[in-house]
C-alpha cells in the first residue's frame, strides 16, 4: 500500500511539473515570427531564393514593364480613351481597368453611343480589351463594337511602336 500511495505520489508530481511547463511564463508576450518570416524559411528550406522586400523607395526605381499601370495596358487605355474622345468621360478607374462614358456623337454619325471599357489585363493582347457599346434603343450592333475594338488595338500598337522609338 505504501508503494502504490508512492506511485500515484510520484505520478502526480510528474503530471503537475508537465502541466507547469506549457504555461506562459509568468504572462511574458509570446514572441511569434511574421508571415513573411515564415515565408522566407519557407523558401530557404525549399532551396528557392528569399524572397525580397518592397519598400517605399521601389515606387522610385524603374519597372520591369513600363506598358504596365496598375493592372492594365497603358498602350490600350490611352488608345481607349484617344478613340472614343468623342464620348464624354463620366468615370475612370486604372487600377481595374474600367473607363466608363456617357451619350456621345462619334463624328459624321447620328446616333448616340455610351460605352464602358474593360481592360482586363497587362498584355498587349484583344483579349485585354472588352467593350459594351450602347445606344439609345439598346446594345449596339456586334459589327459596330468589333470596329472599335480593333480602332482601339491598332492604335495601342501604335502607341506602343512610338514608344519603342524613343
Amino acid at each position: 500500500m505504501r508503494i502504490s500511495r508512492l506511485v500515484t505520489g510520484t505520478a502526480l508530481v510528474m503530471v503537475l511539473a508537465v502541466t507547469a511547463g506549457c504555461g506562459n511564463r509568468a504572462g511574458q508576450p509570446v514572441e511569434t515570427p511574421s508571415a513573411n518570416e515564415i515565408l522566407d524559411e519557407i523558401d530557404i528550406e525549399k532551396g528557392r531564393r528569399a524572397r525580397s522586400r518592397s519598400t517605399i523607395w521601389d515606387l522610385f526605381r524603374a519597372r520591369e514593364d513600363a506598358g504596365q499601370v496598375g493592372a492594365v495596358n497603358k498602350y490600350i487605355w490611352n488608345a481607349s480613351l484617344e478613340t472614343l474622345d468623342f464620348l464624354p468621360v463620366q468615370s475612370v478607374d486604372p487600377f481595374t481597368g474600367v473607363i466608363t462614358t456617357g451619350y456621345g456623337t462619334p463624328p459624321g454619325g447620328g446616333r448616340a453611343y455610351r460605352a464602358t471599357i474593360y481592360v482586363s489585363d497587362p498584355a498587349l493582347d484583344a483579349r485585354s480589351l472588352n467593350i459594351a457599346l450602347m445606344t439609345n434603343a439598346g446594345p449596339a450592333p456586334e459589327a459596330t463594337v468589333r470596329a472599335i475594338e480593333d480602332a482601339i488595338l491598332t492604335r495601342a500598337r501604335q502607341l506602343r511602336a512610338q514608344d519603342g522609338r524613343i
